[in-house]
């Protein structure tokens, strides 16, 4: 199980008594944490009280592959210089969690050997003033360990931590290249690989082609009555959906076998296939892999970090694509969707399979899933490459429901409205240079965007309800010229 280390501040000047009392009570901190959040281990380290047990405690949680993330505390007054060394070793997210042990001040007793013990408003300032002073990112967390609002505040670090630390391992296989002459699609994957660890290489289609070729027919048998047992069978080419079941069953094999986490696929390098792998990727997406179309490794690897951070939570992550609108006047909608590949975690209706051509690509017609989106609050985010830093853009967005039926648009599909209003919205996105790729997700927060991209020093741009075209541009204007300077 993963590991989140609970290091705690204070310093020799109040003697051992006073010592023992701060690990006594860290211990209870930690253990009434643990109890209470699920998926990881909160595990107290120890209590720091100089520079040498400083290091030591950064240094372990660094050399630990199983540490997602470290709490501090400051129980005490601790000096921060002594913190400046094990800090500058640090390399894992980071919560300075500003809390006490005891909830409400003993009035009627409170003295100075109170005072000295309890000293998190004195003692954490101090330990951010030299977190701030050394550039270090983290998030800061305010508030009584026990109450639920604090716990929940801590959750959500917790996943974005986890999330981080599988993009740290996160391996993206691509099947071709991206989509000819497509420019946002693109990026520099060396440097995706240095920045957030992705390990993103090319992988010939004929890899892919061999695996399916040697599909059993009774693992096909078995796809089938899996498939029979989820979905309405909506056509009579069942030979259609056995060839997407085929690279499933492929995928699956050529996911697990290389440890890859997410991948990409491009309709300009099918040599092999029959089709466009359809139902099958939607398959896959809806088992947590991150997928990316025309060879988009970026919204590939989002999408399978950010299903990893929404492990646990209600709500949908998946791909997705900004496709066209409904400019009807003070009711504007997007509608989202893609050529096949949209996740059944975003279906509210059981979904049909179904098979029609798909007007691109020059292969045949390929089986997928049909179905109307889930509706509700979300946020859609992309990334790009833009030259000298890679920048990441997020929106709140308002699921609906589609306002008619589409009985001759055959692909799965969710609808959306922008915030602050639609022409804002798409603006706003144009001039930050947003991708026409998304992951979308009703599972997560711009909040937990911002904190990744914190934890990640990744520029963001958010677009919400208080967006401001003319601030948003001076906005741009700052980022382009800080990126510059560095």
């Amino acid at each position: 199980m993963k590991k989140v280390y609970f290091i705690t501040g204070s310093q020799d000047l109040y003697g051992e008594e006073v010592l023992l009392q701060v690990a006594e009570d860290s211990k209870v901190i930690a253990s009434y944490l643990n109890d209470r959040i699920d998926g990881v281990e909160i595990e107290y380290c120890s209590t720091v009280r100089d520079e040498a047990s400083c290091v030591e405690a950064c240094a372990r949680a660094t050399n630990d592959k199983d540490c997602i993330a470290v709490i501090t505390w400051m129980h005490t007054f601790s000096p921060a210089k002594m913190w400046i060394k094990g800090l500058q070793f640090l390399k894992k997210p980071l919560l300075h969690f500003h809390t006490q042990a005891n909830e409400k001040l003993p009035y009627d007793s409170i003295d100075m050997d109170f005072m000295n013990l309890n000293q998190t408003a004195h003692g954490g300032r101090e330990y951010g003033f030299i977190a701030s002073r050394l550039g270090v990112k983290r998030e800061v967390i305010v508030g009584y360990y026990q109450h639920e609002d604090v716990i929940e505040k801590i959750k959500k670090f917790i996943d974005v931590a986890r999330a981080v630390d599988f993009s740290k391992n996160l391996k993206v296989a691509m099947f071709g290249s991206n989509m000819r002459e497509v420019a946002v699609t693109d990026g520099d994957r060396v440097e995706s690989q240095i920045k957030y660890g992705w390990n993103v290489n090319y992988y010939g289609i004929g890899d892919l082609v061999a695996l399916v070729n040697a599909v059993t027919e009774e693992e096909l048998d078995a796809k089938m009555a899996e498939y029979a047992s989820l979905y309405i069978m909506n056509t009579d080419n069942i030979d259609a959906v056995k060839e997407q079941a085929k690279y499933e069953i492929a995928l699956d094999k050529f996911m697990q076998a290389g440890g890859f986490g997410a991948y990409t696929d491009t309709f300009q390098d099918l040599h092999g296939l029959r089709q466009l792998p359809g139902l099958a990727t939607q398959r896959m997406m809806g088992k947590g892999y991150g997928f990316g179309a025309e060879g988009d490794y970026k919204t590939s690897a989002l999408g399978a970090i950010f299903w990893e951070m929404a492990k646990g939570r209600c709500g949908s992550t998946g791909f997705m694509e900004d496709y066209t609108y409904d400019f009807t006047k003070g009711d504007e909608v997007v509608l989202g969707a893609h050529m096949l590949e949209v996740s059944p975690d975003f279906a509210s209706t059981q979904p049909k399979v179904e098979v029609h051509p798909l007007g691109i690509g020059g292969k045949e017609a390929p089986a997928r899933l049909v179905f109307d989106g889930v509706d509700g609050d979300g946020v859609a985010v992309c990334m790009v490459d833009m030259g000298n830093r890679f920048r990441l853009i997020c929106a709140k967005i308002e699921l609906v429901k589609q306002p008619k039926e589409m009985p001759k648009l055959p692909v799965a599909r969710i609808m959306w409205k922008l915030k602050p209003d639609h022409a804002t919205g798409a603006a706003a996105w144009i001039y930050a240079g947003g991708a026409h790729h998304t992951v979308v997700s009703t599972a997560l927060t711009v909040e937990d965007v911002r904190l990744f991209a914190k934890l990640t020093d990744t520029e963001i741009v958010v677009i919400d309800e208080h967006t401001d075209l003319g601030k948003l541009q001076s906005e741009l204007e700052m980022l382009d010229l800080l990126a510059k300077l560095k």
